[in-house]
């Protein structure tokens, strides 16, 4: 019985020295691919959005953070492409900015002020508040670098 256990133990460890380094490959290129994706998809989408600006003679505030957007989007990927780690606080700043764009449009709309325009500043003070948080936290108790005892690769500033 106890050899028939550890002949099964040694077969599962000899499975998993040829699985591991399969799946680790087949998880990078999966983010590799992604990654690429993400990044096409991006310039397709900023190039589309400035060929439809030249098409309108002149940029709106509106247009110009939407190509702020894609900016940090695409830095976003840059930075996880080159360290794979989530920078989370990019994300943040594509939410304040997509609501400050939203904001924008509807205060240009609108003549008088509205419960949506308190909604969205509150909004924004909240995620404000979200980057500080993060950059806070990162800066007392920094991450352990990827290998390191603990760590799981993704950082979350």
């Amino acid at each position: 019985m106890i050899d028939t256990t550890h002949r099964i133990m040694s077969v599962d460890k000899k499975m998993r020295a040829l699985a591991d380094p399969v799946g680790r490959l087949l998880t990078d290129v999966f983010h590799l691919l992604g990654l690429f994706a993400i990044g096409g998809a991006t310039v397709w989408a900023a190039a589309g959005a400035f060929y439809e600006m030249m098409h309108k003679g002149a940029p709106s505030i509106e247009d110009l953070l939407l190509l702020f957007i894609y900016l940090e989007i695409g830095s976003m990927v840059g930075i996880y492409f080159r360290t794979n780690h989530m920078p989370v606080r990019f994300l943040l700043y594509v939410g304040i900015t997509a609501l400050t764009r939203h904001m924008i449009g509807f205060v240009q709309e609108k003549t008088g002020a509205d419960m949506e325009v308190l909604v969205l500043a509150g909004a924004t003070l909240i995620l404000a508040f979200a980057v500080l948080v993060i950059r806070f936290t990162s800066n007392r108790y920094p991450s352990p670098t990827y290998g390191e005892s603990g760590a799981s690769g993704v950082r979350v500033d």
